[in-house]
């Protein structure tokens, strides 16, 4: 089977950063949530990360941001509120404490790229970065 990550160089930090080849337009107006089964619910007016969690209790919210292969997801605060132009996913509680892999990352960035694909979003922008370490 062939792999299921690419990866570029981000010009400010070196470090190599998936999805390099992904060229799907960005809609920057709204916050998007990938939730476990696929389904991506997306947000144009501002929205606290307590008002998504509440839907699923077992679950945590993460920003693509802010995720590393090595290293544990960070949650969204309850209180913070979803950024436009920034793709979130809804997590189980069980995988909070384990560090994020590169097979975890792989299924995030399929899921994503099969739930946004009808929305046209640009994965490889400097705005949704997953930068590998």
């Amino acid at each position: 089977m062939g792999g299921c990550a690419s990866s570029t160089s981000d010009s400010k930090s070196g470090k190599a950063v998936a999805g390099g080849s992904s060229r799907i337009r960005r809609s920057s107006a709204t916050a998007k949530v990938v939730h476990i089964d696929g389904r991506v619910q997306e947000f144009s007016q501002p929205i606290q990360a307590k008002n998504i969690i509440s839907q699923d209790p077992n679950c945590f919210l993460c920003s693509s941001e802010s995720m590393s292969i090595g290293t544990c997801v960070p949650q969204v605060p309850d209180d913070e509120e979803l950024q436009p132009g920034t793709i979130y996913f809804l997590m189980p509680l069980s995988q909070s404490h384990k560090p994020l892999s590169l097979p975890d990352l792989c299924s995030l960035a399929i899921k994503a790229s099969s739930g946004l694909r009808k929305d046209s979003v640009n994965l490889s922008s400097s705005n949704s970065k997953l930068i590998l370490r």
